[in-house]
């Protein structure tokens, strides 16, 4: 595999341009990521009924969680365009334009007239908001986390990169949290008629500010060499699927795990507690503690995969997950509020984290430089869908099924982890330290 060249610039204006460049990065793909996390939360708790009404409130929920699904059909499309986009075109003129798809959509979803008003036109004008929502949203991620380890020092990429992904709890941790702030000041009719809308209306700000910053980082270094030796000239797309097929299946199987835990423990549950009348405020009292300790252990997690890799990180992530899903339900099923808790970090803070964080310099790490935003796409967005998306389409179906019993969630669960764990086994290493030794070890043996 090819190592991602670094900037040329002093120690102390790299260090200082890879944290700005970072931070921007993050800030963006919050914006982002609100939006999904936002329409998820109110899927649960209000559009069934505003958008989908039906005699049996199940049902309604049911189709709520379909149209919150179609984001996910989009993605990979997305991934694709964008993926090709960043590779031709460049990274930062990707990503300027992804925000604006989804941000505009999420503003628009809090301006939407209900069934009541409009009729049939408010769930067809919801799909179609989440499907121009999800295409975004399929090119952001990938171009994201390229353009932070593009910049980084290869032996602190892993460290660095996963500050990207801190943008994704906190999308997630704004709109929970002020949902959680409205249902504690609103009256629940208050709620229903229109404070449910202001989420939506506010992820504006959100949008401004990372359009604000992104726009005032410069072009990847190393796209723009590329571009000087018009190594650009390619079909990425195509390179990809011919050459690396390998890479791409086995980085898919190693994405399903934790793109399946971060919906199911923050969204799905919601549903699945709602059917189990547990207390919602306690779920998403406790989501909130484990996403904000998450934030901190995303970058510790990078830092680990710097010195221990990223396939190892990676596996006992992805290995815990998949060992303690039934007693995370079996813990919350007691509606106790410390066993609660300490099932959300198990899984959020430490399980997802683990994860998640070495995906940021990993997956950029396994292909060359011009064809890396494709190959990361694919992967990222075809992972999630089949890891997440059909999740959310079939959750409700199969509480209905089960009655309410967590057995076919947890199995869906397992079965996504035990994939998991053979695509991660799988892939190379690919952190520099851990090559590096893994070589050493080679040449004395």
């Amino acid at each position: 595999m090819t190592d991602i060249q670094t900037h040329t610039a002093a120690p102390l204006q790299r260090t200082s341009l890879i944290r700005r460049v970072a931070s921007a990065s993050a800030i963006g793909t919050a914006a982002e990521y609100y939006d999904f996390f936002a329409y998820g939360t109110a899927a649960v708790l209000f559009f069934g009924p505003l958008f989908f009404p039906s005699s049996d409130p199940l049902i309604s929920t049911l189709a709520a969680f379909a149209t919150y699904a179609v984001g996910f059909l989009a993605r990979p499309l997305g991934g694709m365009v964008f993926g090709h986009i960043g590779d031709k075109v460049g990274r930062k003129k990707a990503l300027v334009i992804t925000i604006l798809l989804v941000g505009l959509g999420t503003f628009c979803i809090g301006l939407l007239p209900t069934y009541a008003q409009i009729g049939i036109w408010a769930p067809l004008l919801l799909i179609a908001i989440r499907i121009i929502q999800g295409f975004g949203v399929g090119g952001e991620q990938a171009g994201a986390v390229l353009m932070t380890a593009e910049y980084a020092e290869p032996r602190r990429r892993g460290f660095f990169a996963s500050w990207v992904q801190i943008g994704a709890p906190a999308g997630f941790l704004l709109p929970l949290a002020l949902f959680a702030l409205l249902n504690a000041t609103l009256t629940p009719a208050d709620m229903q008629a229109w404070g449910w809308r202001i989420p939506f209306l506010l992820s504006a700000v959100l949008v401004v500010v990372g359009m604000f910053i992104r726009l005032r980082i410069d072009e990847s270094p190393v796209f723009a060499k590329i571009r000087a030796t018009k190594a650009a000239e390619s079909r990425p797309l195509k390179e990809v699927v011919r050459d690396y097929p390998g890479l791409v299946c086995y980085g898919v199987l190693a994405k399903l795990i934790e793109a399946c835990a971060f919906g199911m423990f923050t969204v799905i549950v919601l549903a699945w507690g709602k059917a189990n009348q547990l207390d919602a405020s306690l779920l998403m009292e406790t989501m909130i503690v484990a996403v904000v300790l998450e934030i901190i252990a995303i970058p510790l997690m990078g830092h680990l995969s710097d010195r221990f890799g990223r396939r190892r990180i990676y596996f006992l992530g992805a290995l815990l997950l998949t060992l303690t899903i039934i007693p995370w339900f079996m813990l919350l099923q007691t509606g106790n509020g410390w066993l609660t808790q300490l099932a959300m970090i198990v899984a959020l803070t430490l399980g997802h984290s683990m994860c998640y964080a070495p995906q940021a310099a990993w997956f950029p790490e396994l292909f060359p430089t011009h064809i890396r935003c494709s190959g990361i796409a694919l992967i990222w967005q075809v992972g999630s869908l089949i890891g997440g998306g059909i999740l959310g389409l079939t959750a409700v179906k199969i509480l209905q099924m089960s009655g309410g019993h967590y057995r076919g969630l947890a199995a869906y669960m397992i079965l996504l982890g035990l994939l998991s764990l053979i695509g991660i086994l799988r892939l190379p290493e690919t952190a520099p330290a851990r090559r590096q030794k893994e070589y050493q070890d080679w040449q004395q043996h």
